[in-house]
């Protein structure tokens, strides 16, 4: 028995083997999950020291940080480029123009647009517009030949502008995925010469406009009357009106600021280096783009009821004149300062009579 188990027995240099192997292990083990608390260890140690040079950022500065602090804040430096705000790398009121500008301005007035566009399809799938009940053939002169002229001129102009203008506002938007890139580019190298020269043409007409036709739109009392029954065309029969229904009176002073303020800001926009600064340059695009989509919306429910909306109204500004019918149902106060000899445009005009019925 004492010599098997003395056979048995393991060696002694075997023991201190298999320890070693052992403790080589234990030791590849725990320096394995040691050494990713070294990474742990540098990171904290990152961050105290940044966190300790942040509380001395007042003794110490970092001057690439501070130069860009400066060109945020709009400092000027120096270039050998001239003109206002040459030495101005970046102006940081681009990012606030180009969020109003492209949020509420444009989102609002295409919801604006497309809303009056409901509206009015709505109401004339249901009312067909106003229809003339009985013309009695006989016409009373409106307007004169060189009113019409300046209302067709003023007319088409507008459109031109209106479209070229809704492209350059919405072309991102609405036209880029509809004709690509690069079929967007070449309608906007025609689009916006076309709304740049176009513009002073139109200029000079809504000047000319307003000028001559203000004594037409001067408020009255019974105007209030007019917009509380909606003209007579929600029903209840058309309320008084003179030469110029209340409705005709809001869309010329409509003209008068926000189509005035769409021209004067598009002044700034066309000659940018007449001393505005961007920021200036800014505002006047917003300024530009609210006035003009106010227009817009006037001027679509003025095309409406001067064409499908309101029988007789587009003969006024084709012949310059309009059936005795209308006049009385749209303007009777104008209509008894005809019949009196007060009326017709400028002052003068007459009734004429109802064409002869064919003889049988």
């Amino acid at each position: 028995m004492t010599e098997r188990r003395k056979g048995t027995a393991a060696k002694p240099g075997s023991r201190r083997r298999r320890r070693l192997i052992v403790w080589s292990l234990v030791l590849v083990l725990a320096s394995a999950m040691a050494l990713p608390l070294v990474g742990y260890l540098a990171v904290d140690q990152a961050q105290a020291q940044e966190q300790s040079r942040n509380a001395n950022d007042d003794k110490v500065v970092n001057p690439r940080a501070e130069y860009w602090r400066e060109v945020r804040d709009g400092i000027a430096g120096y270039t050998t480029a001239e003109g206002p705000e040459a030495g101005i790398l970046i102006q940081n009121g681009g990012q606030n123009w180009r969020q109003i500008r492209n949020g509420p301005v444009a989102t609002y007035g295409a919801w604006a647009i497309l809303a009056l566009f409901v509206v009015l399809a709505v109401y004339h799938l249901f009312t067909g517009g106003y229809k003339m009940p009985d013309r009695t053939g006989r016409k009373i002169p409106r307007w004169p030949g060189i009113d019409r002229f300046i209302h067709w001129y003023t007319a088409v102009l507008f459109i031109l502008l209106a479209i070229t203008g809704l492209s350059i506002l919405w072309g991102r938007a609405v036209l880029i995925p509809v004709m690509g890139k690069e079929g967007f580019a070449a309608w906007l190298a025609i689009a916006k010469p076309i709304h740049d020269y176009t513009a002073l043409f139109f200029a000079a007409g809504l000047v000319v406009m307003i000028a001559k036709w203000m004594h037409h739109n001067i408020p009255k009392g019974y105007d209030i009357q007019w917009l509380l029954k909606g003209g007579g065309y929600l029903g209840g029969g058309h309320p008084p009106a003179g030469f110029s229904n209340a409705g005709e009176k809001a869309w010329y002073w409509t003209l008068v600021f926000f189509g005035g303020a769409m021209v004067v800001s598009g002044f700034y926009l066309l000659f940018p280096n007449l001393g505005t600064e961007r920021p200036g340059m800014q505002l006047a695009n917003v300024v530009h783009d609210v006035s003009a989509l106010v227009c817009c919306v006037f001027a679509l429910m003025h095309i409406y009821l001067g064409t499908i909306g309101s029988e007789g109204a587009l003969e006024a500004m084709v012949s310059g004149e309009v059936d005795e019918q209308y006049a009385k149902n749209h303007h009777p106060l104008w209509y008894d300062e005809v019949m009196k000899g007060k009326g017709g445009y400028s002052g003068g005009g007459a009734v004429s009579p109802a064409p002869a019925s064919p003889e049988k």
